[in-house]
């Protein structure tokens, strides 16, 4: 008798376990779900902009005339911390470029904004300004070091993009 309440049981457990899986699979088949990644919302940066220029201790830049496929993501301005200004966009061609401006001492500075990339011999003349490249696995970057603050052009992008946003930038 024991046996047969042990085969009993172990055929339910079977059988049940089968109809949750069958179950799981019409779920999944008939359920609408998308699995591409979800879009990213444009964000309006214009009030943070204006904060951050009348609050920071060096001229805030910007980027102006940029085509409406670049796509600002995110903005950030920190008074507390550096003077520490953020403005993410997505390119169009879907990789990231952040505008990242500090007055941090730049060596810390630069390291954290360009995910540790590594300075390189080039340097690239953009308007009037020598930028620095650095390079990096995850992020490259386009550095400024001024008196008083450091901007930093980085991101996962080219450097034929990360020179478009240097170029745009404005402080006025």
């Amino acid at each position: 008798m024991a046996g047969t309440n042990g085969r009993q049981s172990i055929r339910g457990m079977v059988l049940s376990l089968g109809i949750i899986t069958l179950a799981a699979g019409v779920i999944y088949v008939f359920i609408p779900h998308d699995d591409s990644e979800p879009e990213l919302k444009r964000v309006d940066y214009r009030v943070e902009l204006l904060t951050a220029r009348r609050a920071a201790s060096y001229p805030v830049a910007a980027p102006e005339g940029l085509p409406a496929e670049w796509k600002a993501t995110s903005v950030r301005y920190d008074g507390s911390e550096f003077d520490a200004w953020h403005l993410g966009y997505h390119d169009p061609e879907g990789q990231y470029v952040a505008v990242e401006q500090s007055t941090e001492k730049p060596a810390a500075f630069i390291s954290t904004a360009s995910q540790g990339a590594e300075e390189t011999k080039a340097t690239q003349r953009i308007g009037d300004r020598t930028w620095q490249r650095y390079e990096g696995e995850q992020y490259d970057a386009l550095v400024l070091k001024e008196a008083g603050s450091t901007t930093v052009v980085t991101g996962t992008a080219s450097f034929g993009q990360l020179t478009k946003m240097a170029q745009a930038l404005k402080t006025t």
